[in-house]
Formats: C-alpha cells, structure tokens, sequence
C-alpha cells in the first residue's frame, strides 16, 4: 500500500469491504461528544466525499428527543437519517419509544437498529417476541461458559449479535482468542455481527486508548485485520492462520485490487467473497470517530 493511489477512486475490493461500515458514536467513549457537536459532525459526514463508509447514528434511545432538538435544523425530508438504537433496561419501553419516534418522523429520521445486551438465552427469547418486524436487532452477549447456548438461540431466532472489541482500558480489548472464537462460532451458526469499541484504525497498531495526553497506550485491533479474518472464517481456514490474521501488523502484506484482496501472496478474497462477508459476516462496526478510520486509509492509499 502507498499514498500515490490516495487520489485515485477506491478498488473495488475497498468500496465493497467498507461500504456503510462505520456506525457513528460519537456520544460514547472516548469521544464523549455533546449530542448538538456529535449529530453535526453526522450530518458533515454524510455529504462529504467519504459518507459511503457512512452507516448509522448511535444512541441510546433515552436521548432520542435530545437528538431532535440538535438535528431539528440538519434533517432534510425523503432523506432519513438511520439511527441504531441502544436499548434501555425495559425492553417493551424501548420498543413504543422506537415506535413513537418513527411514526412521527418520518422521512426524517428512522430507527431501524436496535441493540440489546443479553446474557440469557431468555432475555434474547422474551426481546424477539416483542420485536416488530422491521427492526433489525442485535445483541451484545457474553463470550463465556454460556456463549455456545446464547448464540446457538441467536441463530434459532433468526437474529444478530454484537462483540465488543475494545474500549478505553487494556482490560476492554478481548484477546485474538476470543475475537477469532465468536466470529468463528457466528459464521458457523449463519448469524451476522457487529462489532463495537476499540477499531479506530485499520491494521493492527499500539496506540493510545483515549484522547487525554497521558492517555495509557495498548494493542488496538485493526478492522481491516478482522474483516478479513471473518472472509477467512467463513472460508473455513483453520484457527492459527485467522488469529496470525488478526495479528498482523505491516499493511504491506495485504494487496487490495479490483478482484478482491490477498494477505501473504498466497491467501485471497475475491470481490464475490467480499460482498458475501459484508452482507453475513460482519456488517459494521461501532466508533466514536469517523475521521480516524478515514484518515488513516488515506494515509495507507486507500482511499
């Protein structure tokens, strides 16, 4: 990879690997923006030259009125903004919230994402009997002794799970263990994920875990590292290649090209493998900065 591509369009392989990829969150850490300074920056990135990356504004649904007094002047109608809901503790409530909202703001905003922590198989089996149909869900479970039962119900359901991959401490970041067992045991189950937390940058890096000056630094996942582990997965590659995958460091070793993408030389994804990970492996992932990803793309040519 170089910078000399930066002004060429993106390959094929990059637009159809990171289209809609990014959930803004800009309300949560480290960010922690005010919601007036978050939903502008939201409506800057859509219009810009990199809202193709661009996928929905996170919230808890708590703050949905906050969030339409700060966008009141931002929305444009048949345009809606796409808002992926955090759900609060009680489940029906959060349901009429999302209801509500969406009856009333049509064509301006609409919540069509819910996301829900769930630690039981029943609270996943009580959450899916109360969803309406065109709210796709998905749920944060745990990677413990009881994740083979939660997710095994995930896919009875017909449903989406989350992992959070990293945070603002070197406890928030899960081993490439554990990362390469979930997506793993998803593509497995047939059940597509999102990920949260801690992919600001693309490759593998040690960076700060937060904004402040004397912030702790630490091994940050790279999202190019596990959206490509996730191909590899679904490809059935055995487990070592996937967590060497995830721990690959030199942007050098990956080739991007029209056709798809190779790792080592010898490894490879076509553009059809591509668009079959982004659409039943992993389909976003959650960051409260937008410009950090992008920028360093940029900075790797590839975009």
């Amino acid at each position: 990879m170089n910078a000399q591509a930066a002004a060429l369009p993106p390959k094929r392989s990059i637009s159809t690997l990171l289209a809609e990829i990014v959930d803004y969150a800009g309300l949560f850490p480290p960010s922690l923006l005010p919601m007036k300074e978050a939903v502008a920056n939201y409506a800057q990135y859509r219009s810009g030259e990199h809202g193709w990356m661009l996928g929905r504004f996170v919230l808890p649904v708590a703050r949905l009125n906050e969030f339409l007094e700060a966008g009141e002047d931002l929305f444009s109608d048949g345009d809606p903004w796409r808002l992926s809901v955090l759900a609060g503790e009680d489940i029906a409530a959060t349901i009429r919230e999302i209801k509500l909202f969406n009856s009333q703001n049509a064509g301006r905003a609409v919540c069509d994402s819910l996301e829900v922590k769930a630690n039981t198989v029943s609270k996943i089996e009580n959450t899916v009997a109360a969803l309406p149909e065109d709210l796709t869900t998905y749920f944060e479970i745990s990677t413990g002794e009881n994740f083979a039962e939660l997710l095994s119900m995930l896919s009875i359901k017909r449903q989406r799970a989350k992992i959070r991959s990293g945070g603002t401490t070197h406890e928030d970041f899960p081993p490439t263990r554990e990362i390469v067992r979930f997506v793993r045991t998803c593509m497995a189950a047939n059940v597509p994920f999102k990920a949260t937390a801690g992919l600001h940058h693309p490759i593998r890096c040690f960076r700060p875990l937060t904004y402040a000056a004397n912030a702790p630094r630490g091994t940050m996942h790279g999202f190019l590292n596990v959206l490509l582990m996730t191909g590899f997965a679904r490809e059935s590659f055995r487990v070592a290649l996937l967590e060497e995958l995830m721990e690959e460091e030199f942007d050098e070793i990956f080739a991007f090209r029209d056709d798809g993408v190779a790792w080592r030389g010898e490894y490879f994804l076509s553009a059809a493998q591509l668009e079959i990970l982004r659409r039943k492996g992993m389909i976003s992932f959650g960051s409260c900065s937008f410009t950090e990803p992008v920028e360093d793309l940029k900075a790797l040519g590839l975009l």
